[in-house]
């Protein structure tokens, strides 16, 4: 018992130092010794020298890629001015009177071609609360209008998108990022569906109070985010650190809009040629070879073709709108450079998941968490998963320390069961995105600050279209998978 409540005091005390603004590289190894002293006899330092680091570690090598690769390309697309000139060119196509469809599906767009949801909430708010001013719409609907289509179904159901919460369970189910393809798209349908008509509903609700858009006189752009907010922001986002008006870089140049879209469209195009088409005829005999790690290509498909969609589509970009960066050293530098701490930021709470697993009393969480649903593994993942998630208030952290603990062992359940490692894969990705966005997730508390909104004012519609909505889908994703399989 005394075991089980160092964990549990663990997992509190990382919330809320996370959320007090410490730094999750200190945190998390301090709350792992938490735990290890509640378990009498447990090493202390062998703990954190051959648990938490190797775990740590590990997690590093296999991601720094994608994060690298995915901090750039949002950069590229920024500084480019490509993910404005899309926005742009999609609002005015739908027009003021579909105003919170026009914003959904420009956050959507960007986000699901690998812009980071930052940009993307930098990007086009700026757009949205013009546009919002014109149809006269009030603005506290903003956060959740680019919540909805930056913090959804393109992070977590669509089939194919390089969000890293599509990539982490790959290696743990040798699965890749196009996992049950047509149970994403239903479930991303079931998010969007959800979440329009109830922004449709405040829209029509608000219209009949003759609400408006409301009296703020601030100005439009990316405003000055506190030490606390970029604190609170930096375990989830890889360009936040980098953006504040003293220095930010304006393009002089815009792309056209087909200019603009391309590199977006190539990075889900490159992904599928390389994941079912490229990579598995290639002669990867090697890698049964101890010094290339003796694993399968199923275990690093899904990894290569995400990589080299991304390189490809980054060389595209910088090739056609090699005019329009004010600089492009500092892009690829500030991209490079703020790509590293959200990567080791998850890593140490791999780590920690790691170090709770080996306790002598997780078996007894492992056994609770495992017994929920015994028929059927994929509701105990969507919870374990789920809690997690809002515990470290953090997606791929909440869905890291999940797998580290026990995917494994669902993997060995679910084939068990009859059920498929795609399957387990999607509903996994789809269940980090309910309960991650609750009130002290960093994502939310940035969009926020920079519509400079308050959680009173705004987080009601938050949370009905970014943790309401999907776990309307997770559940409808599980029944749906539980009745007739992966597909």
């Amino acid at each position: 018992m005394i075991g089980i409540s160092g964990i549990f005091l663990s997992l509190l005390l990382l919330i809320y130092l996370a959320y007090r603004g410490l730094s999750i590289l200190i945190v998390a190894p301090l709350m792992a010794l938490v735990a290890v002293l509640f378990n009498p006899g447990a090493p202390v330092l062998a703990s954190y020298t051959q648990i938490f680091m190797p775990a740590l570690g590990s997690f590093a090598v296999l991601y720094f890629p994608l994060f690298l690769l995915g901090a750039l390309f949002g950069k590229l697309m920024d500084d480019s001015g490509s993910a404005r000139v899309i926005a742009e060119k999609i609002v005015s196509r739908l027009g003021k009177q579909r105003s919170i469809l026009a914003i959904v599906l420009a956050c959507a767009i960007l986000t699901y071609g690998g812009v980071s949801l930052f940009v993307v909430a930098f990007a086009v708010y700026p757009i949205a609360v013009a546009l919002f001013r014109e149809a006269h719409i009030p603005k506290r609907l903003i956060p959740a209008t680019i919540a909805l289509g930056a913090f959804t179904f393109t992070m977590t159901a669509l089939p194919g998108t390089p969000a890293i919460q599509n990539a982490i369970p790959m290696p743990y189910f040798n699965t890749t990022p196009f996992a049950a393809p047509v149970l994403g798209i239903l479930g991303g349908g079931v998010m969007l569906f959800c979440g329009l008509a109830w922004m449709g509903w405040r829209e029509k609700k608000a219209r009949a109070n003759g609400e408006g858009f409301g009296e703020h006189p601030e100005s439009p752009g990316r405003p000055e985010l506190s030490k606390e907010v970029r604190e609170h922001a930096q375990g989830e986002s890889f360009d936040l650190m980098e953006i504040t008006p003293q220095d930010e870089l304006v393009c002089e140049r815009s792309p056209g809009f087909a200019v603009a879209l391309l590199p977006v469209v190539l990075v889900i195009a490159l992904n599928y040629l390389f994941t079912g088409y490229i990579i598995p005829f290639l002669d990867t005999g090697y890698l049964e070879l101890p010094k290339y790690g003796a694993t399968t290509l199923n275990a690093v498909r899904g990894v290569w073709s995400i990589i080299c969609a991304l390189v490809l589509s980054s060389l595209v970009l910088i090739a056609c709108n090699l005019r329009n960066f004010p600089s492009l050293k500092r892009t690829l530098d500030d991209g490079a450079s703020a790509s590293v701490l959200p990567l080791f930021n998850t890593a140490s709470l791999v780590g920690f998941g790691a170090v709770i697993a080996a306790l002598p009393s997780f078996a007894l969480v492992r056994e609770s968490v495992l017994g929920i649903a015994p028929g059927n593994p994929l509701i105990s993942l969507s919870v374990a998963v789920n809690i997690l998630a809002g515990i470290t208030g953090s997606a791929s952290g909440g869905m890291s320390i999940a797998l580290q603990t026990l995917g494994s062992t669902y993997l060995e359940m679910g084939q068990a069961a009859g059920i498929s490692p795609e399957l387990l894969h999607r509903v996994t990705s789809i269940a980090t995105g309910g309960l991650d966005a609750l009130p002290q997730n960093g994502a939310v508390i940035t969009l926020l600050t920079i519509c400079n909104l308050s959680h009173r004012k705004a987080y009601l519609d938050i949370f009905m279209v970014a943790v309401a909505g999907p776990l309307v889908a997770l559940a409808f994703v599980v029944t749906l998978g539980s009745v007739l399989g992966s597909f």
